[in-house]
C-alpha cells in the first residue's frame, strides 16, 4: 500500500512486514519503498524499520536512525563504528522493550559503495574521511533524512530520543518535522584502525565523540 505523508514528500510504500527473531529478541521488521533506485551511487530506495513494543502515538521513543555499511555489518571491516552501533542500538530497545531502528540504505553517507571504497583507498595512503572525499569531488556527507521522517510519521511515532553521536542528523530531522525530544550518544570504544575515523569525525565533522586519547592518558 501507500501511505501518504507531506505534500513535498515523495508518496511511502510499504513492500513488507514480518515477526523477525535475532539475537537481541523479536522485533517486527517493516520494509519501505520510498523513491527509486540511484543508477550513478547504486543506494538503493529500500529502507527498513525494526520496531520493538507498540510505538505508536507514544513519546521519547528509543530511536536510531542508521545507515547502511555493507563493509562493517557484513564483512567486518574494522574501519568504523558502525555494526558497534547498530547492534547497540537493538540491544538497548531490547533493554527498555520498545524502540525503533530505522536502517536508511545510505551507504558511505550516501556516496555509495564504489565511492566509499575509492575513499578508503586514499585514506590508505593517509587521508582521513573528509578529506578523501573532497579529493573524489564529493560531498563529506551526502545523506537524507526525508525518508526516516516518513517512516516515523507512518509508524505513527509522537517523538524520539534520538540515538546519535551527530548534532547535525538531529537538526536536520527536526526540520523535516520529526519531534526529537532529546540526544542519546552512542560511544563506542575505537580500535587500532577505526581511532582516526572517529578522531576526523570529532574534529572535523562536529560529532559529539570523547577524545579517546584524552581518556587513554587519564585512565
Amino acid at each position: 500500500m501507500y501511505v501518504a505523508t507531506s505534500a513535498i514528500r515523495p508518496l511511502l510504500r510499504v513492500r513488507a512486514e514480518a515477526r523477525i527473531p535475532t539475537r537481541f529478541g523479536d522485533f517486527s521488521m517493516v520494509v519501505f519503498n520510498f523513491g527509486e533506485h540511484d543508477a550513478q551511487t547504486g543506494l538503493s530506495p529500500d529502507h527498513v524499520a525494526l520496531v520493538k513494543g507498540q510505538p505508536k502515538g507514544r513519546s521519547h521513543v528509543l530511536c536510531r536512525v542508521h545507515s547502511e555499511c555493507l563493509t562493517s555489518e557484513v564483512f567486518g571491516s574494522l574501519k568504523c563504528d558502525c555494526k558497534e552501533q547498530l547492534e547497540h542500538a537493538q540491544q538497548e530497545i531490547a533493554r527498555v522493550g520498545e524502540g525503533v531502528v530505522l536502517y536508511l540504505r545510505q551507504e558511505g553517507r550516501g556516496i555509495g559503495l564504489a565511492n566509499k571504497i575509492r575513499a578508503y583507498e586514499l585514506q590508505s595512503i593517509g587521508h582521513d574521511t573528509v578529506d578523501a572525499n573532497r579529493l573524489l569531488q564529493l560531498p563529506d556527507d551526502a545523506r537524507e533524512y526525508d525518508a526516516a521522517a516518513a517512516m516515523l510519521e507512518h509508524l505513527g511515532v509522537g517523538s524520539v530520543q534520538l540515538m546519535t553521536n551527530n548534532p547535525e542528523k538531529v537538526d536536520a530531522l527536526r526540520k523535516l518535522g520529526v519531534k526529537v525530544e532529546g540526544r542519546r550518544p552512542s560511544h563506542i570504544t575505537p580500535n587500532a584502525f577505526s581511532r582516526g575515523y572517529l578522531e576526523a569525525k570529532r574534529q572535523r565533522m562536529n560529532h559529539a565523540l570523547p577524545d579517546y586519547e584524552v581518556l587513554e592518558e587519564v585512565s
